[in-house]
């Protein structure tokens, strides 16, 4: 079988945490080059792996298909742009870039090169988010008129790295907001209108670490939320519908085995914990706990592997990532003038 030839863009946390232990295990893919400037680090990890100091070293080796960057976001529309002008295949980390013209340009000229360009958005394959999913598709909640998502952390003390320094993307909006408004676009598309409320919450903040957003869809209210400083966490998802309610506590659990060193190597990764279970309770006041359904990041390299050697679908289109940036601009532009900012003018009527 033909391997997808990798070239890996940086080797910080996204990249030993979330692309290097997926690939690892699935036969399609091979590391082949990385581009870093820990060398000592990558060679404890990738021994066999050439590291290069340069993108442009990394782009001239005709024999890599498919480039991936997990640089901090303000570099990604440069690096996706010369990877694309390259003739490579991309996957860059979310968020996909700062604006959507940025993102727009990308999807133009990943056209015009005839190459295929995702996002990384993989907690479309969180175990709580899937079951979520699969409850709203099979009818039990019935027709839902609030979702309230939470990314909540207990991170007191503002800490000296990019995402937490002022600078083009930086900021929980752009990292933890990308997550819970992809999430929404997946199950409900463009909202109408947005309203945000988007500051820096913690003494010396330097970026926003507070978001809450609110998208409207006709008469359903989708609510995005998240703060820095919550010791003790609430529901991560709250959905109520015309026939039942879902709670769910806990947040998948891949991000923290990944993190342990752990690979997902046999059918018990990223089952929940029971205790976790969230709980259905119909309008009849009837309750069921709902067993979650397996969380699984290694889905979006599959079905990556299925989209360059079968011509499958990309698991994540850069369309839908361009989206998610756009509601990230709306909110900012509604917190700085404290209105709704509609996508659709005629649902100001409603």
């Amino acid at each position: 079988m033909k391997k997808i030839k990798v070239g890996l863009v940086g080797y910080g946390f996204s990249a030993t945490v979330f692309h290097t232990p997926l690939l690892s295990v699935l036969e399609e893919f091979q590391i082949s080059k990385v581009m870093s400037s820990n060398p000592e680090k990558v060679k404890g990890d990738l021994e066999d792996v050439e590291v290069v100091g340069t993108l442009s070293e990394l782009l001239e080796d005709d024999s890599i298909d498919l480039v991936i960057i997990t640089t901090p976001s303000g570099v990604h529309y440069k690096m996706v742009k010369d990877a694309l002008l390259a003739g490579k295949h991309v996957i860059v980390e979310k968020p996909m870039v700062i604006s959507e013209k940025e993102a727009n340009e990308l999807i133009q000229l990943a056209k015009e090169q005839n190459v295929k360009l995702s996002v990384y958005h993989n907690r479309r394959w969180d175990n709580d988010y899937l079951t979520v999913k699969q409850l709203i598709e099979q009818g039990k909640l019935g027709d839902v008129k609030m979702y309230e998502a939470h990314f909540d952390r207990y991170r007191p003390a503002v800490r000296d790295r990019w995402r937490e320094n002022e600078g083009p993307g930086s900021g929980a909006l752009y990292d933890l907001g990308s997550h819970l408004i992809d999430q929404a676009l997946d199950l409900f598309g463009m909202p109408d209108f947005v309203q945000g409320d988007v500051f820096g919450q913690r003494d010396g903040a330097r970026t926003d670490d507070y978001f809450h957003l609110v998208l409207g869809y006709g008469s359903r209210r989708v609510i995005l939320h998240s703060s820095a400083i919550v010791p003790s966490n609430g529901p991560r998802f709250q959905v109520h519908g015309t026939k039942a309610t879902y709670i769910k506590y806990g947040i998948d659990g891949q991000e923290e085995l990944l993190r342990s060193g752990k690979k997902p190597e046999d059918d018990t990764w990223g089952a929940d914990n029971p205790e976790n279970y969230g709980k259905l309770t119909t309008g009849e006041g009837e309750e069921k706990q709902i067993k979650t359904l397996h969380g699984s990041y290694l889905t979006y390299y599959k079905k990556i592997a299925d989209s360059l050697l079968r011509g499958n679908d990309l698991p994540v289109s850069a369309e839908e990532a361009r989206d998610v940036i756009k509601v990230i601009e709306a909110a900012f532009e509604s917190s700085k003038e404290k209105r709704a900012i509609y996508f659709n003018e005629g649902a100001k009527k409603h």
